[in-house]
């Protein structure tokens, strides 16, 4: 069926005069992105936020993975959870392991998940989860890991209103390597309304 999307990711013929300079880095390598280039002032202002979420962050890569996979399962998005399995991968996590996010994984990934989990259903840690975090991640940490919902949660919006597709280097990986569905264990226990929220078995990017 064709998109309606009023917002298709944009071409390199139609990208704005005014954001040239963004399209060969990190804002043409995504349909995300073309898909926000429609609003170029937002895209250039969003270009720095981007840098310290996906690249300075105090969570380190794997937690910070952890961060988005939840993020994109309970905001059903296809598209953040697609591109992040991928992401995942490269960063060294294992299908079990990925897998477990959309349950209700143990240990320190099980702690970032309920934390998630409470930023999207009551808008905010309480005191006890954020000292806990804070004991085991580092007080700036917890301080990224809300920014990381809330960045990560906006783009979710635009991919869903917008009908985002997934980029096509993503889909093929999925395709040729999906991720691989575990039963639940002690260690990875059902946690429904996230299941509900997104069911796809497989669909992550250096975003």
């Amino acid at each position: 069926m064709m998109n309606k999307s009023p917002c298709l990711p944009l071409s390199d013929a139609d990208w704005p005069r005014q954001i040239s300079d963004l399209r060969d880095g990190f804002a043409g390598a995504l349909n995300v992105y073309r898909t926000m280039a429609h609003h170029p002032a937002l895209l250039r202002a969003w270009a720095p936020l981007r840098q310290h979420i996906v690249k300075d962050n105090h969570l380190g890569s794997v937690n910070t993975e952890v961060v988005i996979l939840r993020t994109a399962v309970r905001l059903g998005s296809e598209y953040e959870w697609a591109h992040h399995v991928s992401r995942a991968r490269i960063v060294g996590m294992d299908d079990a392991r990925i897998a477990a996010i959309r349950e209700m994984p143990d240990s320190e990934d099980g702690l970032i998940v309920r934390a998630v989990d409470a930023l999207i259903d009551n808008r905010r840690l309480t005191l006890e989860q954020e000292a806990e975090l804070a004991a085991i991640i580092g007080s700036e940490a917890v301080m990224d890991l809300i920014a990381t919902v809330g960045f990560y949660s906006v783009l979710g919006y635009l991919l869903q209103t917008y009908q985002t597709p997934i980029d096509a280097y993503i889909d093929a990986e999925m395709v040729a390597n999906p991720l691989l569905r575990v039963a639940a264990t002690s260690s990875t226990r059902v946690c429904s309304s996230a299941s509900r929220n997104l069911t796809i078995d497989s669909q992550g990017g250096d975003r």
